[in-house]
């Protein structure tokens, strides 16, 4: 069920929010994802095999450019077992592929004909794509600094796109403000209803691993990567199918991380910073929406966080390109985090690679 964490009221039907307008709190999904092998449906694409997990409404259309069954590429790295997943090989060349499958099937099935987001780029164009496939008509409002292949990409979708000058948090205000004027916002950062998308990497990497892994890697911004996958695994282990939930590792740019400071802090909120510039653009998030949540299951997960700096990021991607990985910056600051954690957390480790090369300047 899909309610507001704080009030615990349900997602309203008749309207479409992207916060709660009870108490103002977020939404998200608070009793965990069913997931049954039994009702698992072969004969569908990609992600859509997993469709009797993602609580859709009645009759709703099955929006898809196949999306998922991405490969879990093996190698041995700082004397570890190490595995990469390539979500950089989605329709649209990233994980957000998943959830706005299932986000713009919500939207369609509810009547949605326009809709808004606000990206650094990934986000933006899986929205742009998935709209078009399903005739949504979509108004992209992006960070100006964003890199020229994800606003090309944008455009070629047929969307509408808004260039915000100065920081991310720019592109998002100037959003809010369609939003406020009646135009539906499709929210990645705020709407839960993809999550149950993205849960679907857990429950490919339990099949190609036939197990799971002890340890698993991924950058964050705002954190629905990482929500995502922990609920997949936790759908896994209430099923009985896994005996834990890997130890889980959020990466953050050092020159924005909120979750890192907070916490190496042991804080329970995102810790107050400012929004410093970093290469790796899909990441720099200053304020993270469900920051607290996601502090929540990195703890419970007995994993942590860890910061990047520049430099590391672009010797991280020149090391993944010469194993015949070429993937964005954001994606890259898994291999400095893998070389930092390896010592301390157990194997086989899995690298979660969110975005693919060619969408860099």
């Amino acid at each position: 069920m899909i309610a507001c964490r704080d009030c615990r009221q349900p997602y309203p039907q008749d309207s479409l929010p992207h916060f709660c307008p009870n108490c103002g709190g977020l939404f998200r999904i608070s009793d965990g994802i069913i997931y049954s092998p039994e009702e698992i449906e072969s004969g569908l694409p990609g992600i859509w095999r997993h469709r009797h997990s993602f609580s859709l409404p009645s009759g709703a259309p099955l929006i898809t450019l196949g999306e998922g069954n991405t490969p879990l590429i093996w190698s041995h790295i700082f004397g570890k077992k190490v595995g990469f997943k390539l979500e950089s090989l989605n329709p649209t060349g990233s994980f957000k592929d998943r959830g706005t499958a299932v986000l713009v099937s919500w939207l369609a099935a509810v009547g949605v004909k326009e809709a808004v987001e606000d990206s650094s780029g990934n986000a933006g164009a899986s929205f742009a794509a998935y709209a078009a496939r399903s005739g949504i008509h979509s108004r992209i409002f992006i960070p100006s600094y964003a890199s020229g292949p994800k606003r090309s990409q944008i455009e070629s979708y047929g969307a509408d796109v808004i260039a915000v000058p100065g920081p991310r948090s720019n592109a998002a205000e100037a959003v809010l403000q369609e939003v406020n004027g009646g135009a539906t916002y499709a929210s990645h950062a705020f709407l839960p209803q993809g999550t149950a998308g993205i849960a679907t990497i857990a429950y490919e990497l339990e099949q190609q691993m036939d197990g799971i892994p002890g340890t698993i890697l991924l950058p964050v911004g705002h954190g629905s990567l990482l929500l995502g996958i922990a609920l997949g695994f936790q759908a896994l282990r209430q099923n009985g199918l896994i005996p834990q939930v890997p130890k889980i590792i959020g990466i953050q740019a050092a020159e924005c991380a909120p979750l890192f400071n907070a916490h190496k802090n042991q804080l329970t909120e995102p810790a107050s910073t400012t929004e410093g510039k970093t290469i790796a653009e899909g990441v720099q998030i200053s304020t993270p929406y469900h920051g607290r949540d996601v502090l929540r299951v990195v703890k419970e997960s007995g994993g942590c966080f860890v910061a990047v700096g520049e430099q590391e990021i672009t010797a991280s991607q020149q090391q993944l390109a010469k194993i015949g990985l070429h993937v964005e910056l954001t994606s890259a600051l898994v291999w400095n985090a893998l070389e930092q954690i390896h010592q301390e957390y157990p194997e086989p480790i899995v690298c979660i690679l969110t975005g693919h090369g060619l969408k860099g300047v």
